[in-house]
């Protein structure tokens, strides 16, 4: 099984994928992403080591080469966070670079899915749109990737979100 979390960044997704990958199952397999660089990136490993420090996972660091990766059939995995993974194949210089970026990760993903019985996998929203209003009829959007296009405006709704339980696929 597959389940896929998206969420803003500090939008206590990895707190819900953490809970979420407890009630999956017992042998959790947490596959940490995030390269210690600074001490930013530091003060947020640390956050997060707190956060599941008795939550039973087993931790396997992993900044590149995904499909390298070996796991118990049995296993609950919680890779966090694919925007990580993706930076670092791309920019790393261990990593395969943009062109086989997309590849590299896709395969390390159906590795992982062929191996254990639920991949649970965390990322920021990175297609999310940003409106912005100009003078006349029409939205200017920039999405996340620099992209700029023009769209028509539509009636103003109000919309609420509130926590769901995630989408599967098997």
């Amino acid at each position: 099984m597959l389940t896929l979390i998206v969420g803003g960044s500090a939008s206590g997704k990895s707190a819900f994928a953490e809970n979420y990958a407890m009630e999956a199952g017992e042998n959790r397999i947490y596959i940490a992403t995030m390269q210690p660089m600074d001490n930013e990136c530091l003060a947020r490993i640390g956050k997060h080591r707190v956060m599941r420090a008795q939550k039973n996972f087993q931790t396997v660091e992993c900044y590149t080469g995904l499909k390298q990766v070996r796991v118990p059939k049995d296993s609950v995995v919680l890779l966090e966070c694919m925007s990580n993974l993706t930076a670092n194949e791309i920019y790393a210089p261990e990593g395969v670079g943009e062109d086989r970026c997309s590849e590299e990760i896709l395969a390390g993903v159906k590795a992982l899915e062929n191996q254990c019985r639920h991949l649970i996998i965390v990322s920021n929203e990175v297609f999310c749109l940003l409106y912005t209003s100009d003078a006349a009829d029409d939205l200017l959007c920039v999405d996340l990737g620099g992209r700029r296009t023009l769209k028509k405006k539509k009636k103003k709704q109000a919309v609420s979100y509130k926590h769901q339980k995630p989408y599967h696929s098997n």
